[in-house]
């Protein structure tokens, strides 16, 4: 090129920091895309140039069932429907179970004389001598009619209240004992002793004529006679027992927790509605419900956290656990914000910010120079 002079001159080289600043004085745009920032994501461990694999993302398909395993508030409407539907359904299966008497009275026999074999049979001998003592058996007949639900939903409702992280698991394993069970009295019908003919058993209730069990007296045709194994009074005495002492506070309320599933032993056996190995059955039972809310939970109830918490349901997010981390803001995004005080940009005043330094435009003769700290617009 030519000066006035008439002279030739050599052009200077425009740098990259001046064409962006012609650029943006302009109004021109870049295709930013072909200059990408390397930023780490600080979550994954990736750049934010790198192309985001889906197979590495929980598909959304499995978020409602990390929901279901990950504890949460539970809700009083749901809990009391849930509860009165379950128990109908319990006490309709059980009722449904063909009363096969011939062999409910067989294994019955068995097991007696399995007992008396190993020198385990003093169920007759605890039953007669309780039944001598009036006031002491007819007291055990109304604890053995009202108390295995008066309990069993006190605890219930002290977990809803005070335990509402732990309240899900702890029910789990109550419904999976009770589902099991409902299999044992289909495949292994047991007379229990107080209808066993020639053994001198005493049915209590029927002796001293109280309102007791619904299994014998004028409410024997509301239950089914022939399901003694498992024992539920069993399953779910242990069941508030274990759950007492495991979360209770006060060591007075943690001996009560361990005496009811002891007391409530001796108490089957002396209404001679149940044998010893009834009870046996009753624990493996509720030892299989523990194992399925162990399963499902990923922890046994005692251990969850006893307020649930807040999860965060993002699927790139989850850790893919039963028990999704607690919510929390973190740096994923980087957002653009203006000092308070600082001037917005305009078509003649405009900034940006290219590889961490802001340039902004003089409108004198188009030269860029960088901005200072006052009226500069940042990038976080």
């Amino acid at each position: 090129m030519k000066t006035e002079e008439g002279r030739g001159a050599t052009p200077s080289p425009i740098t990259h920091e001046e064409a962006d600043a012609n650029h943006v004085a302009t109004g021109a745009r870049r295709d930013v895309t072909t200059q990408p920032v390397d930023t780490t994501d600080p979550v994954h461990g990736r750049t934010s140039s790198e192309p985001v694999d889906d197979r590495t993302l929980p598909r959304r398909d499995h978020l409602w069932l990390r929901r279901a395993r990950s504890p949460r508030r539970p809700r009083l409407w749901f809990e009391i429907l849930l509860i009165a539907v379950s128990y109908w359904t319990y006490s309709l299966i059980r009722n449904a179970v063909p009363e096969r008497r011939a062999k409910a009275l067989e294994n019955a026999n068995w097991i007696w004389d399995t007992e008396q074999h190993l020198g385990i049979a003093v169920e007759r001998s605890i039953n007669h001598a309780v039944n001598s003592v009036t006031w002491l058996i007819v007291g055990m007949n109304y604890y053995y009619a009202t108390l295995h639900f008066i309990v069993t939903i006190g605890v219930l409702v002290w977990l809803f209240r005070r335990h509402p992280g732990r309240y899900a698991a702890g029910r789990l394993v109550l419904f999976a004992t009770t589902a099991v069970a409902l299999l044992g009295y289909y495949l292994y019908p047991l007379a229990p002793p107080r209808l066993m003919a020639g053994n001198s058993f005493i049915d209590t209730v029927v002796h001293h004529e109280t309102w007791g069990s619904m299994a014998s007296g004028n409410l024997k045709n509301m239950s089914n006679q022939y399901a003694a194994m498992p024992s539920m009074h069993i399953g779910w005495s242990l069941w508030c027992g274990l759950t007492i002492f495991a979360l209770a506070r006060a060591p007075w309320t943690k001996i009560l927790g361990l005496l009811y599933p002891t007391l409530t032993l001796v108490v089957i056996v002396a209404t001679a509605n149940h044998f010893w190995l009834d009870a046996v059955g009753g624990m493996i039972c509720l030892s299989f419900g523990f194992a399925v809310s162990y399963l499902w939970f990923g922890s046994l109830p005692a251990r969850l956290p006893r307020l649930p918490r807040d999860v965060d349901e993002h699927p790139a997010d989850t850790d893919g656990g039963p028990g999704r981390r607690p919510r929390t803001p973190g740096p994923l995004a980087r957002t653009a914000r203006t000092p308070r005080g600082a001037a917005q940009p305009t078509a003649q005043g405009a900034s940006t910010a290219q590889g961490g330094a802001a340039v902004r435009d003089t409108s004198a003769g188009g030269r860029a120079e960088p901005a200072s700290s006052r009226g500069a617009h940042t990038a976080s």
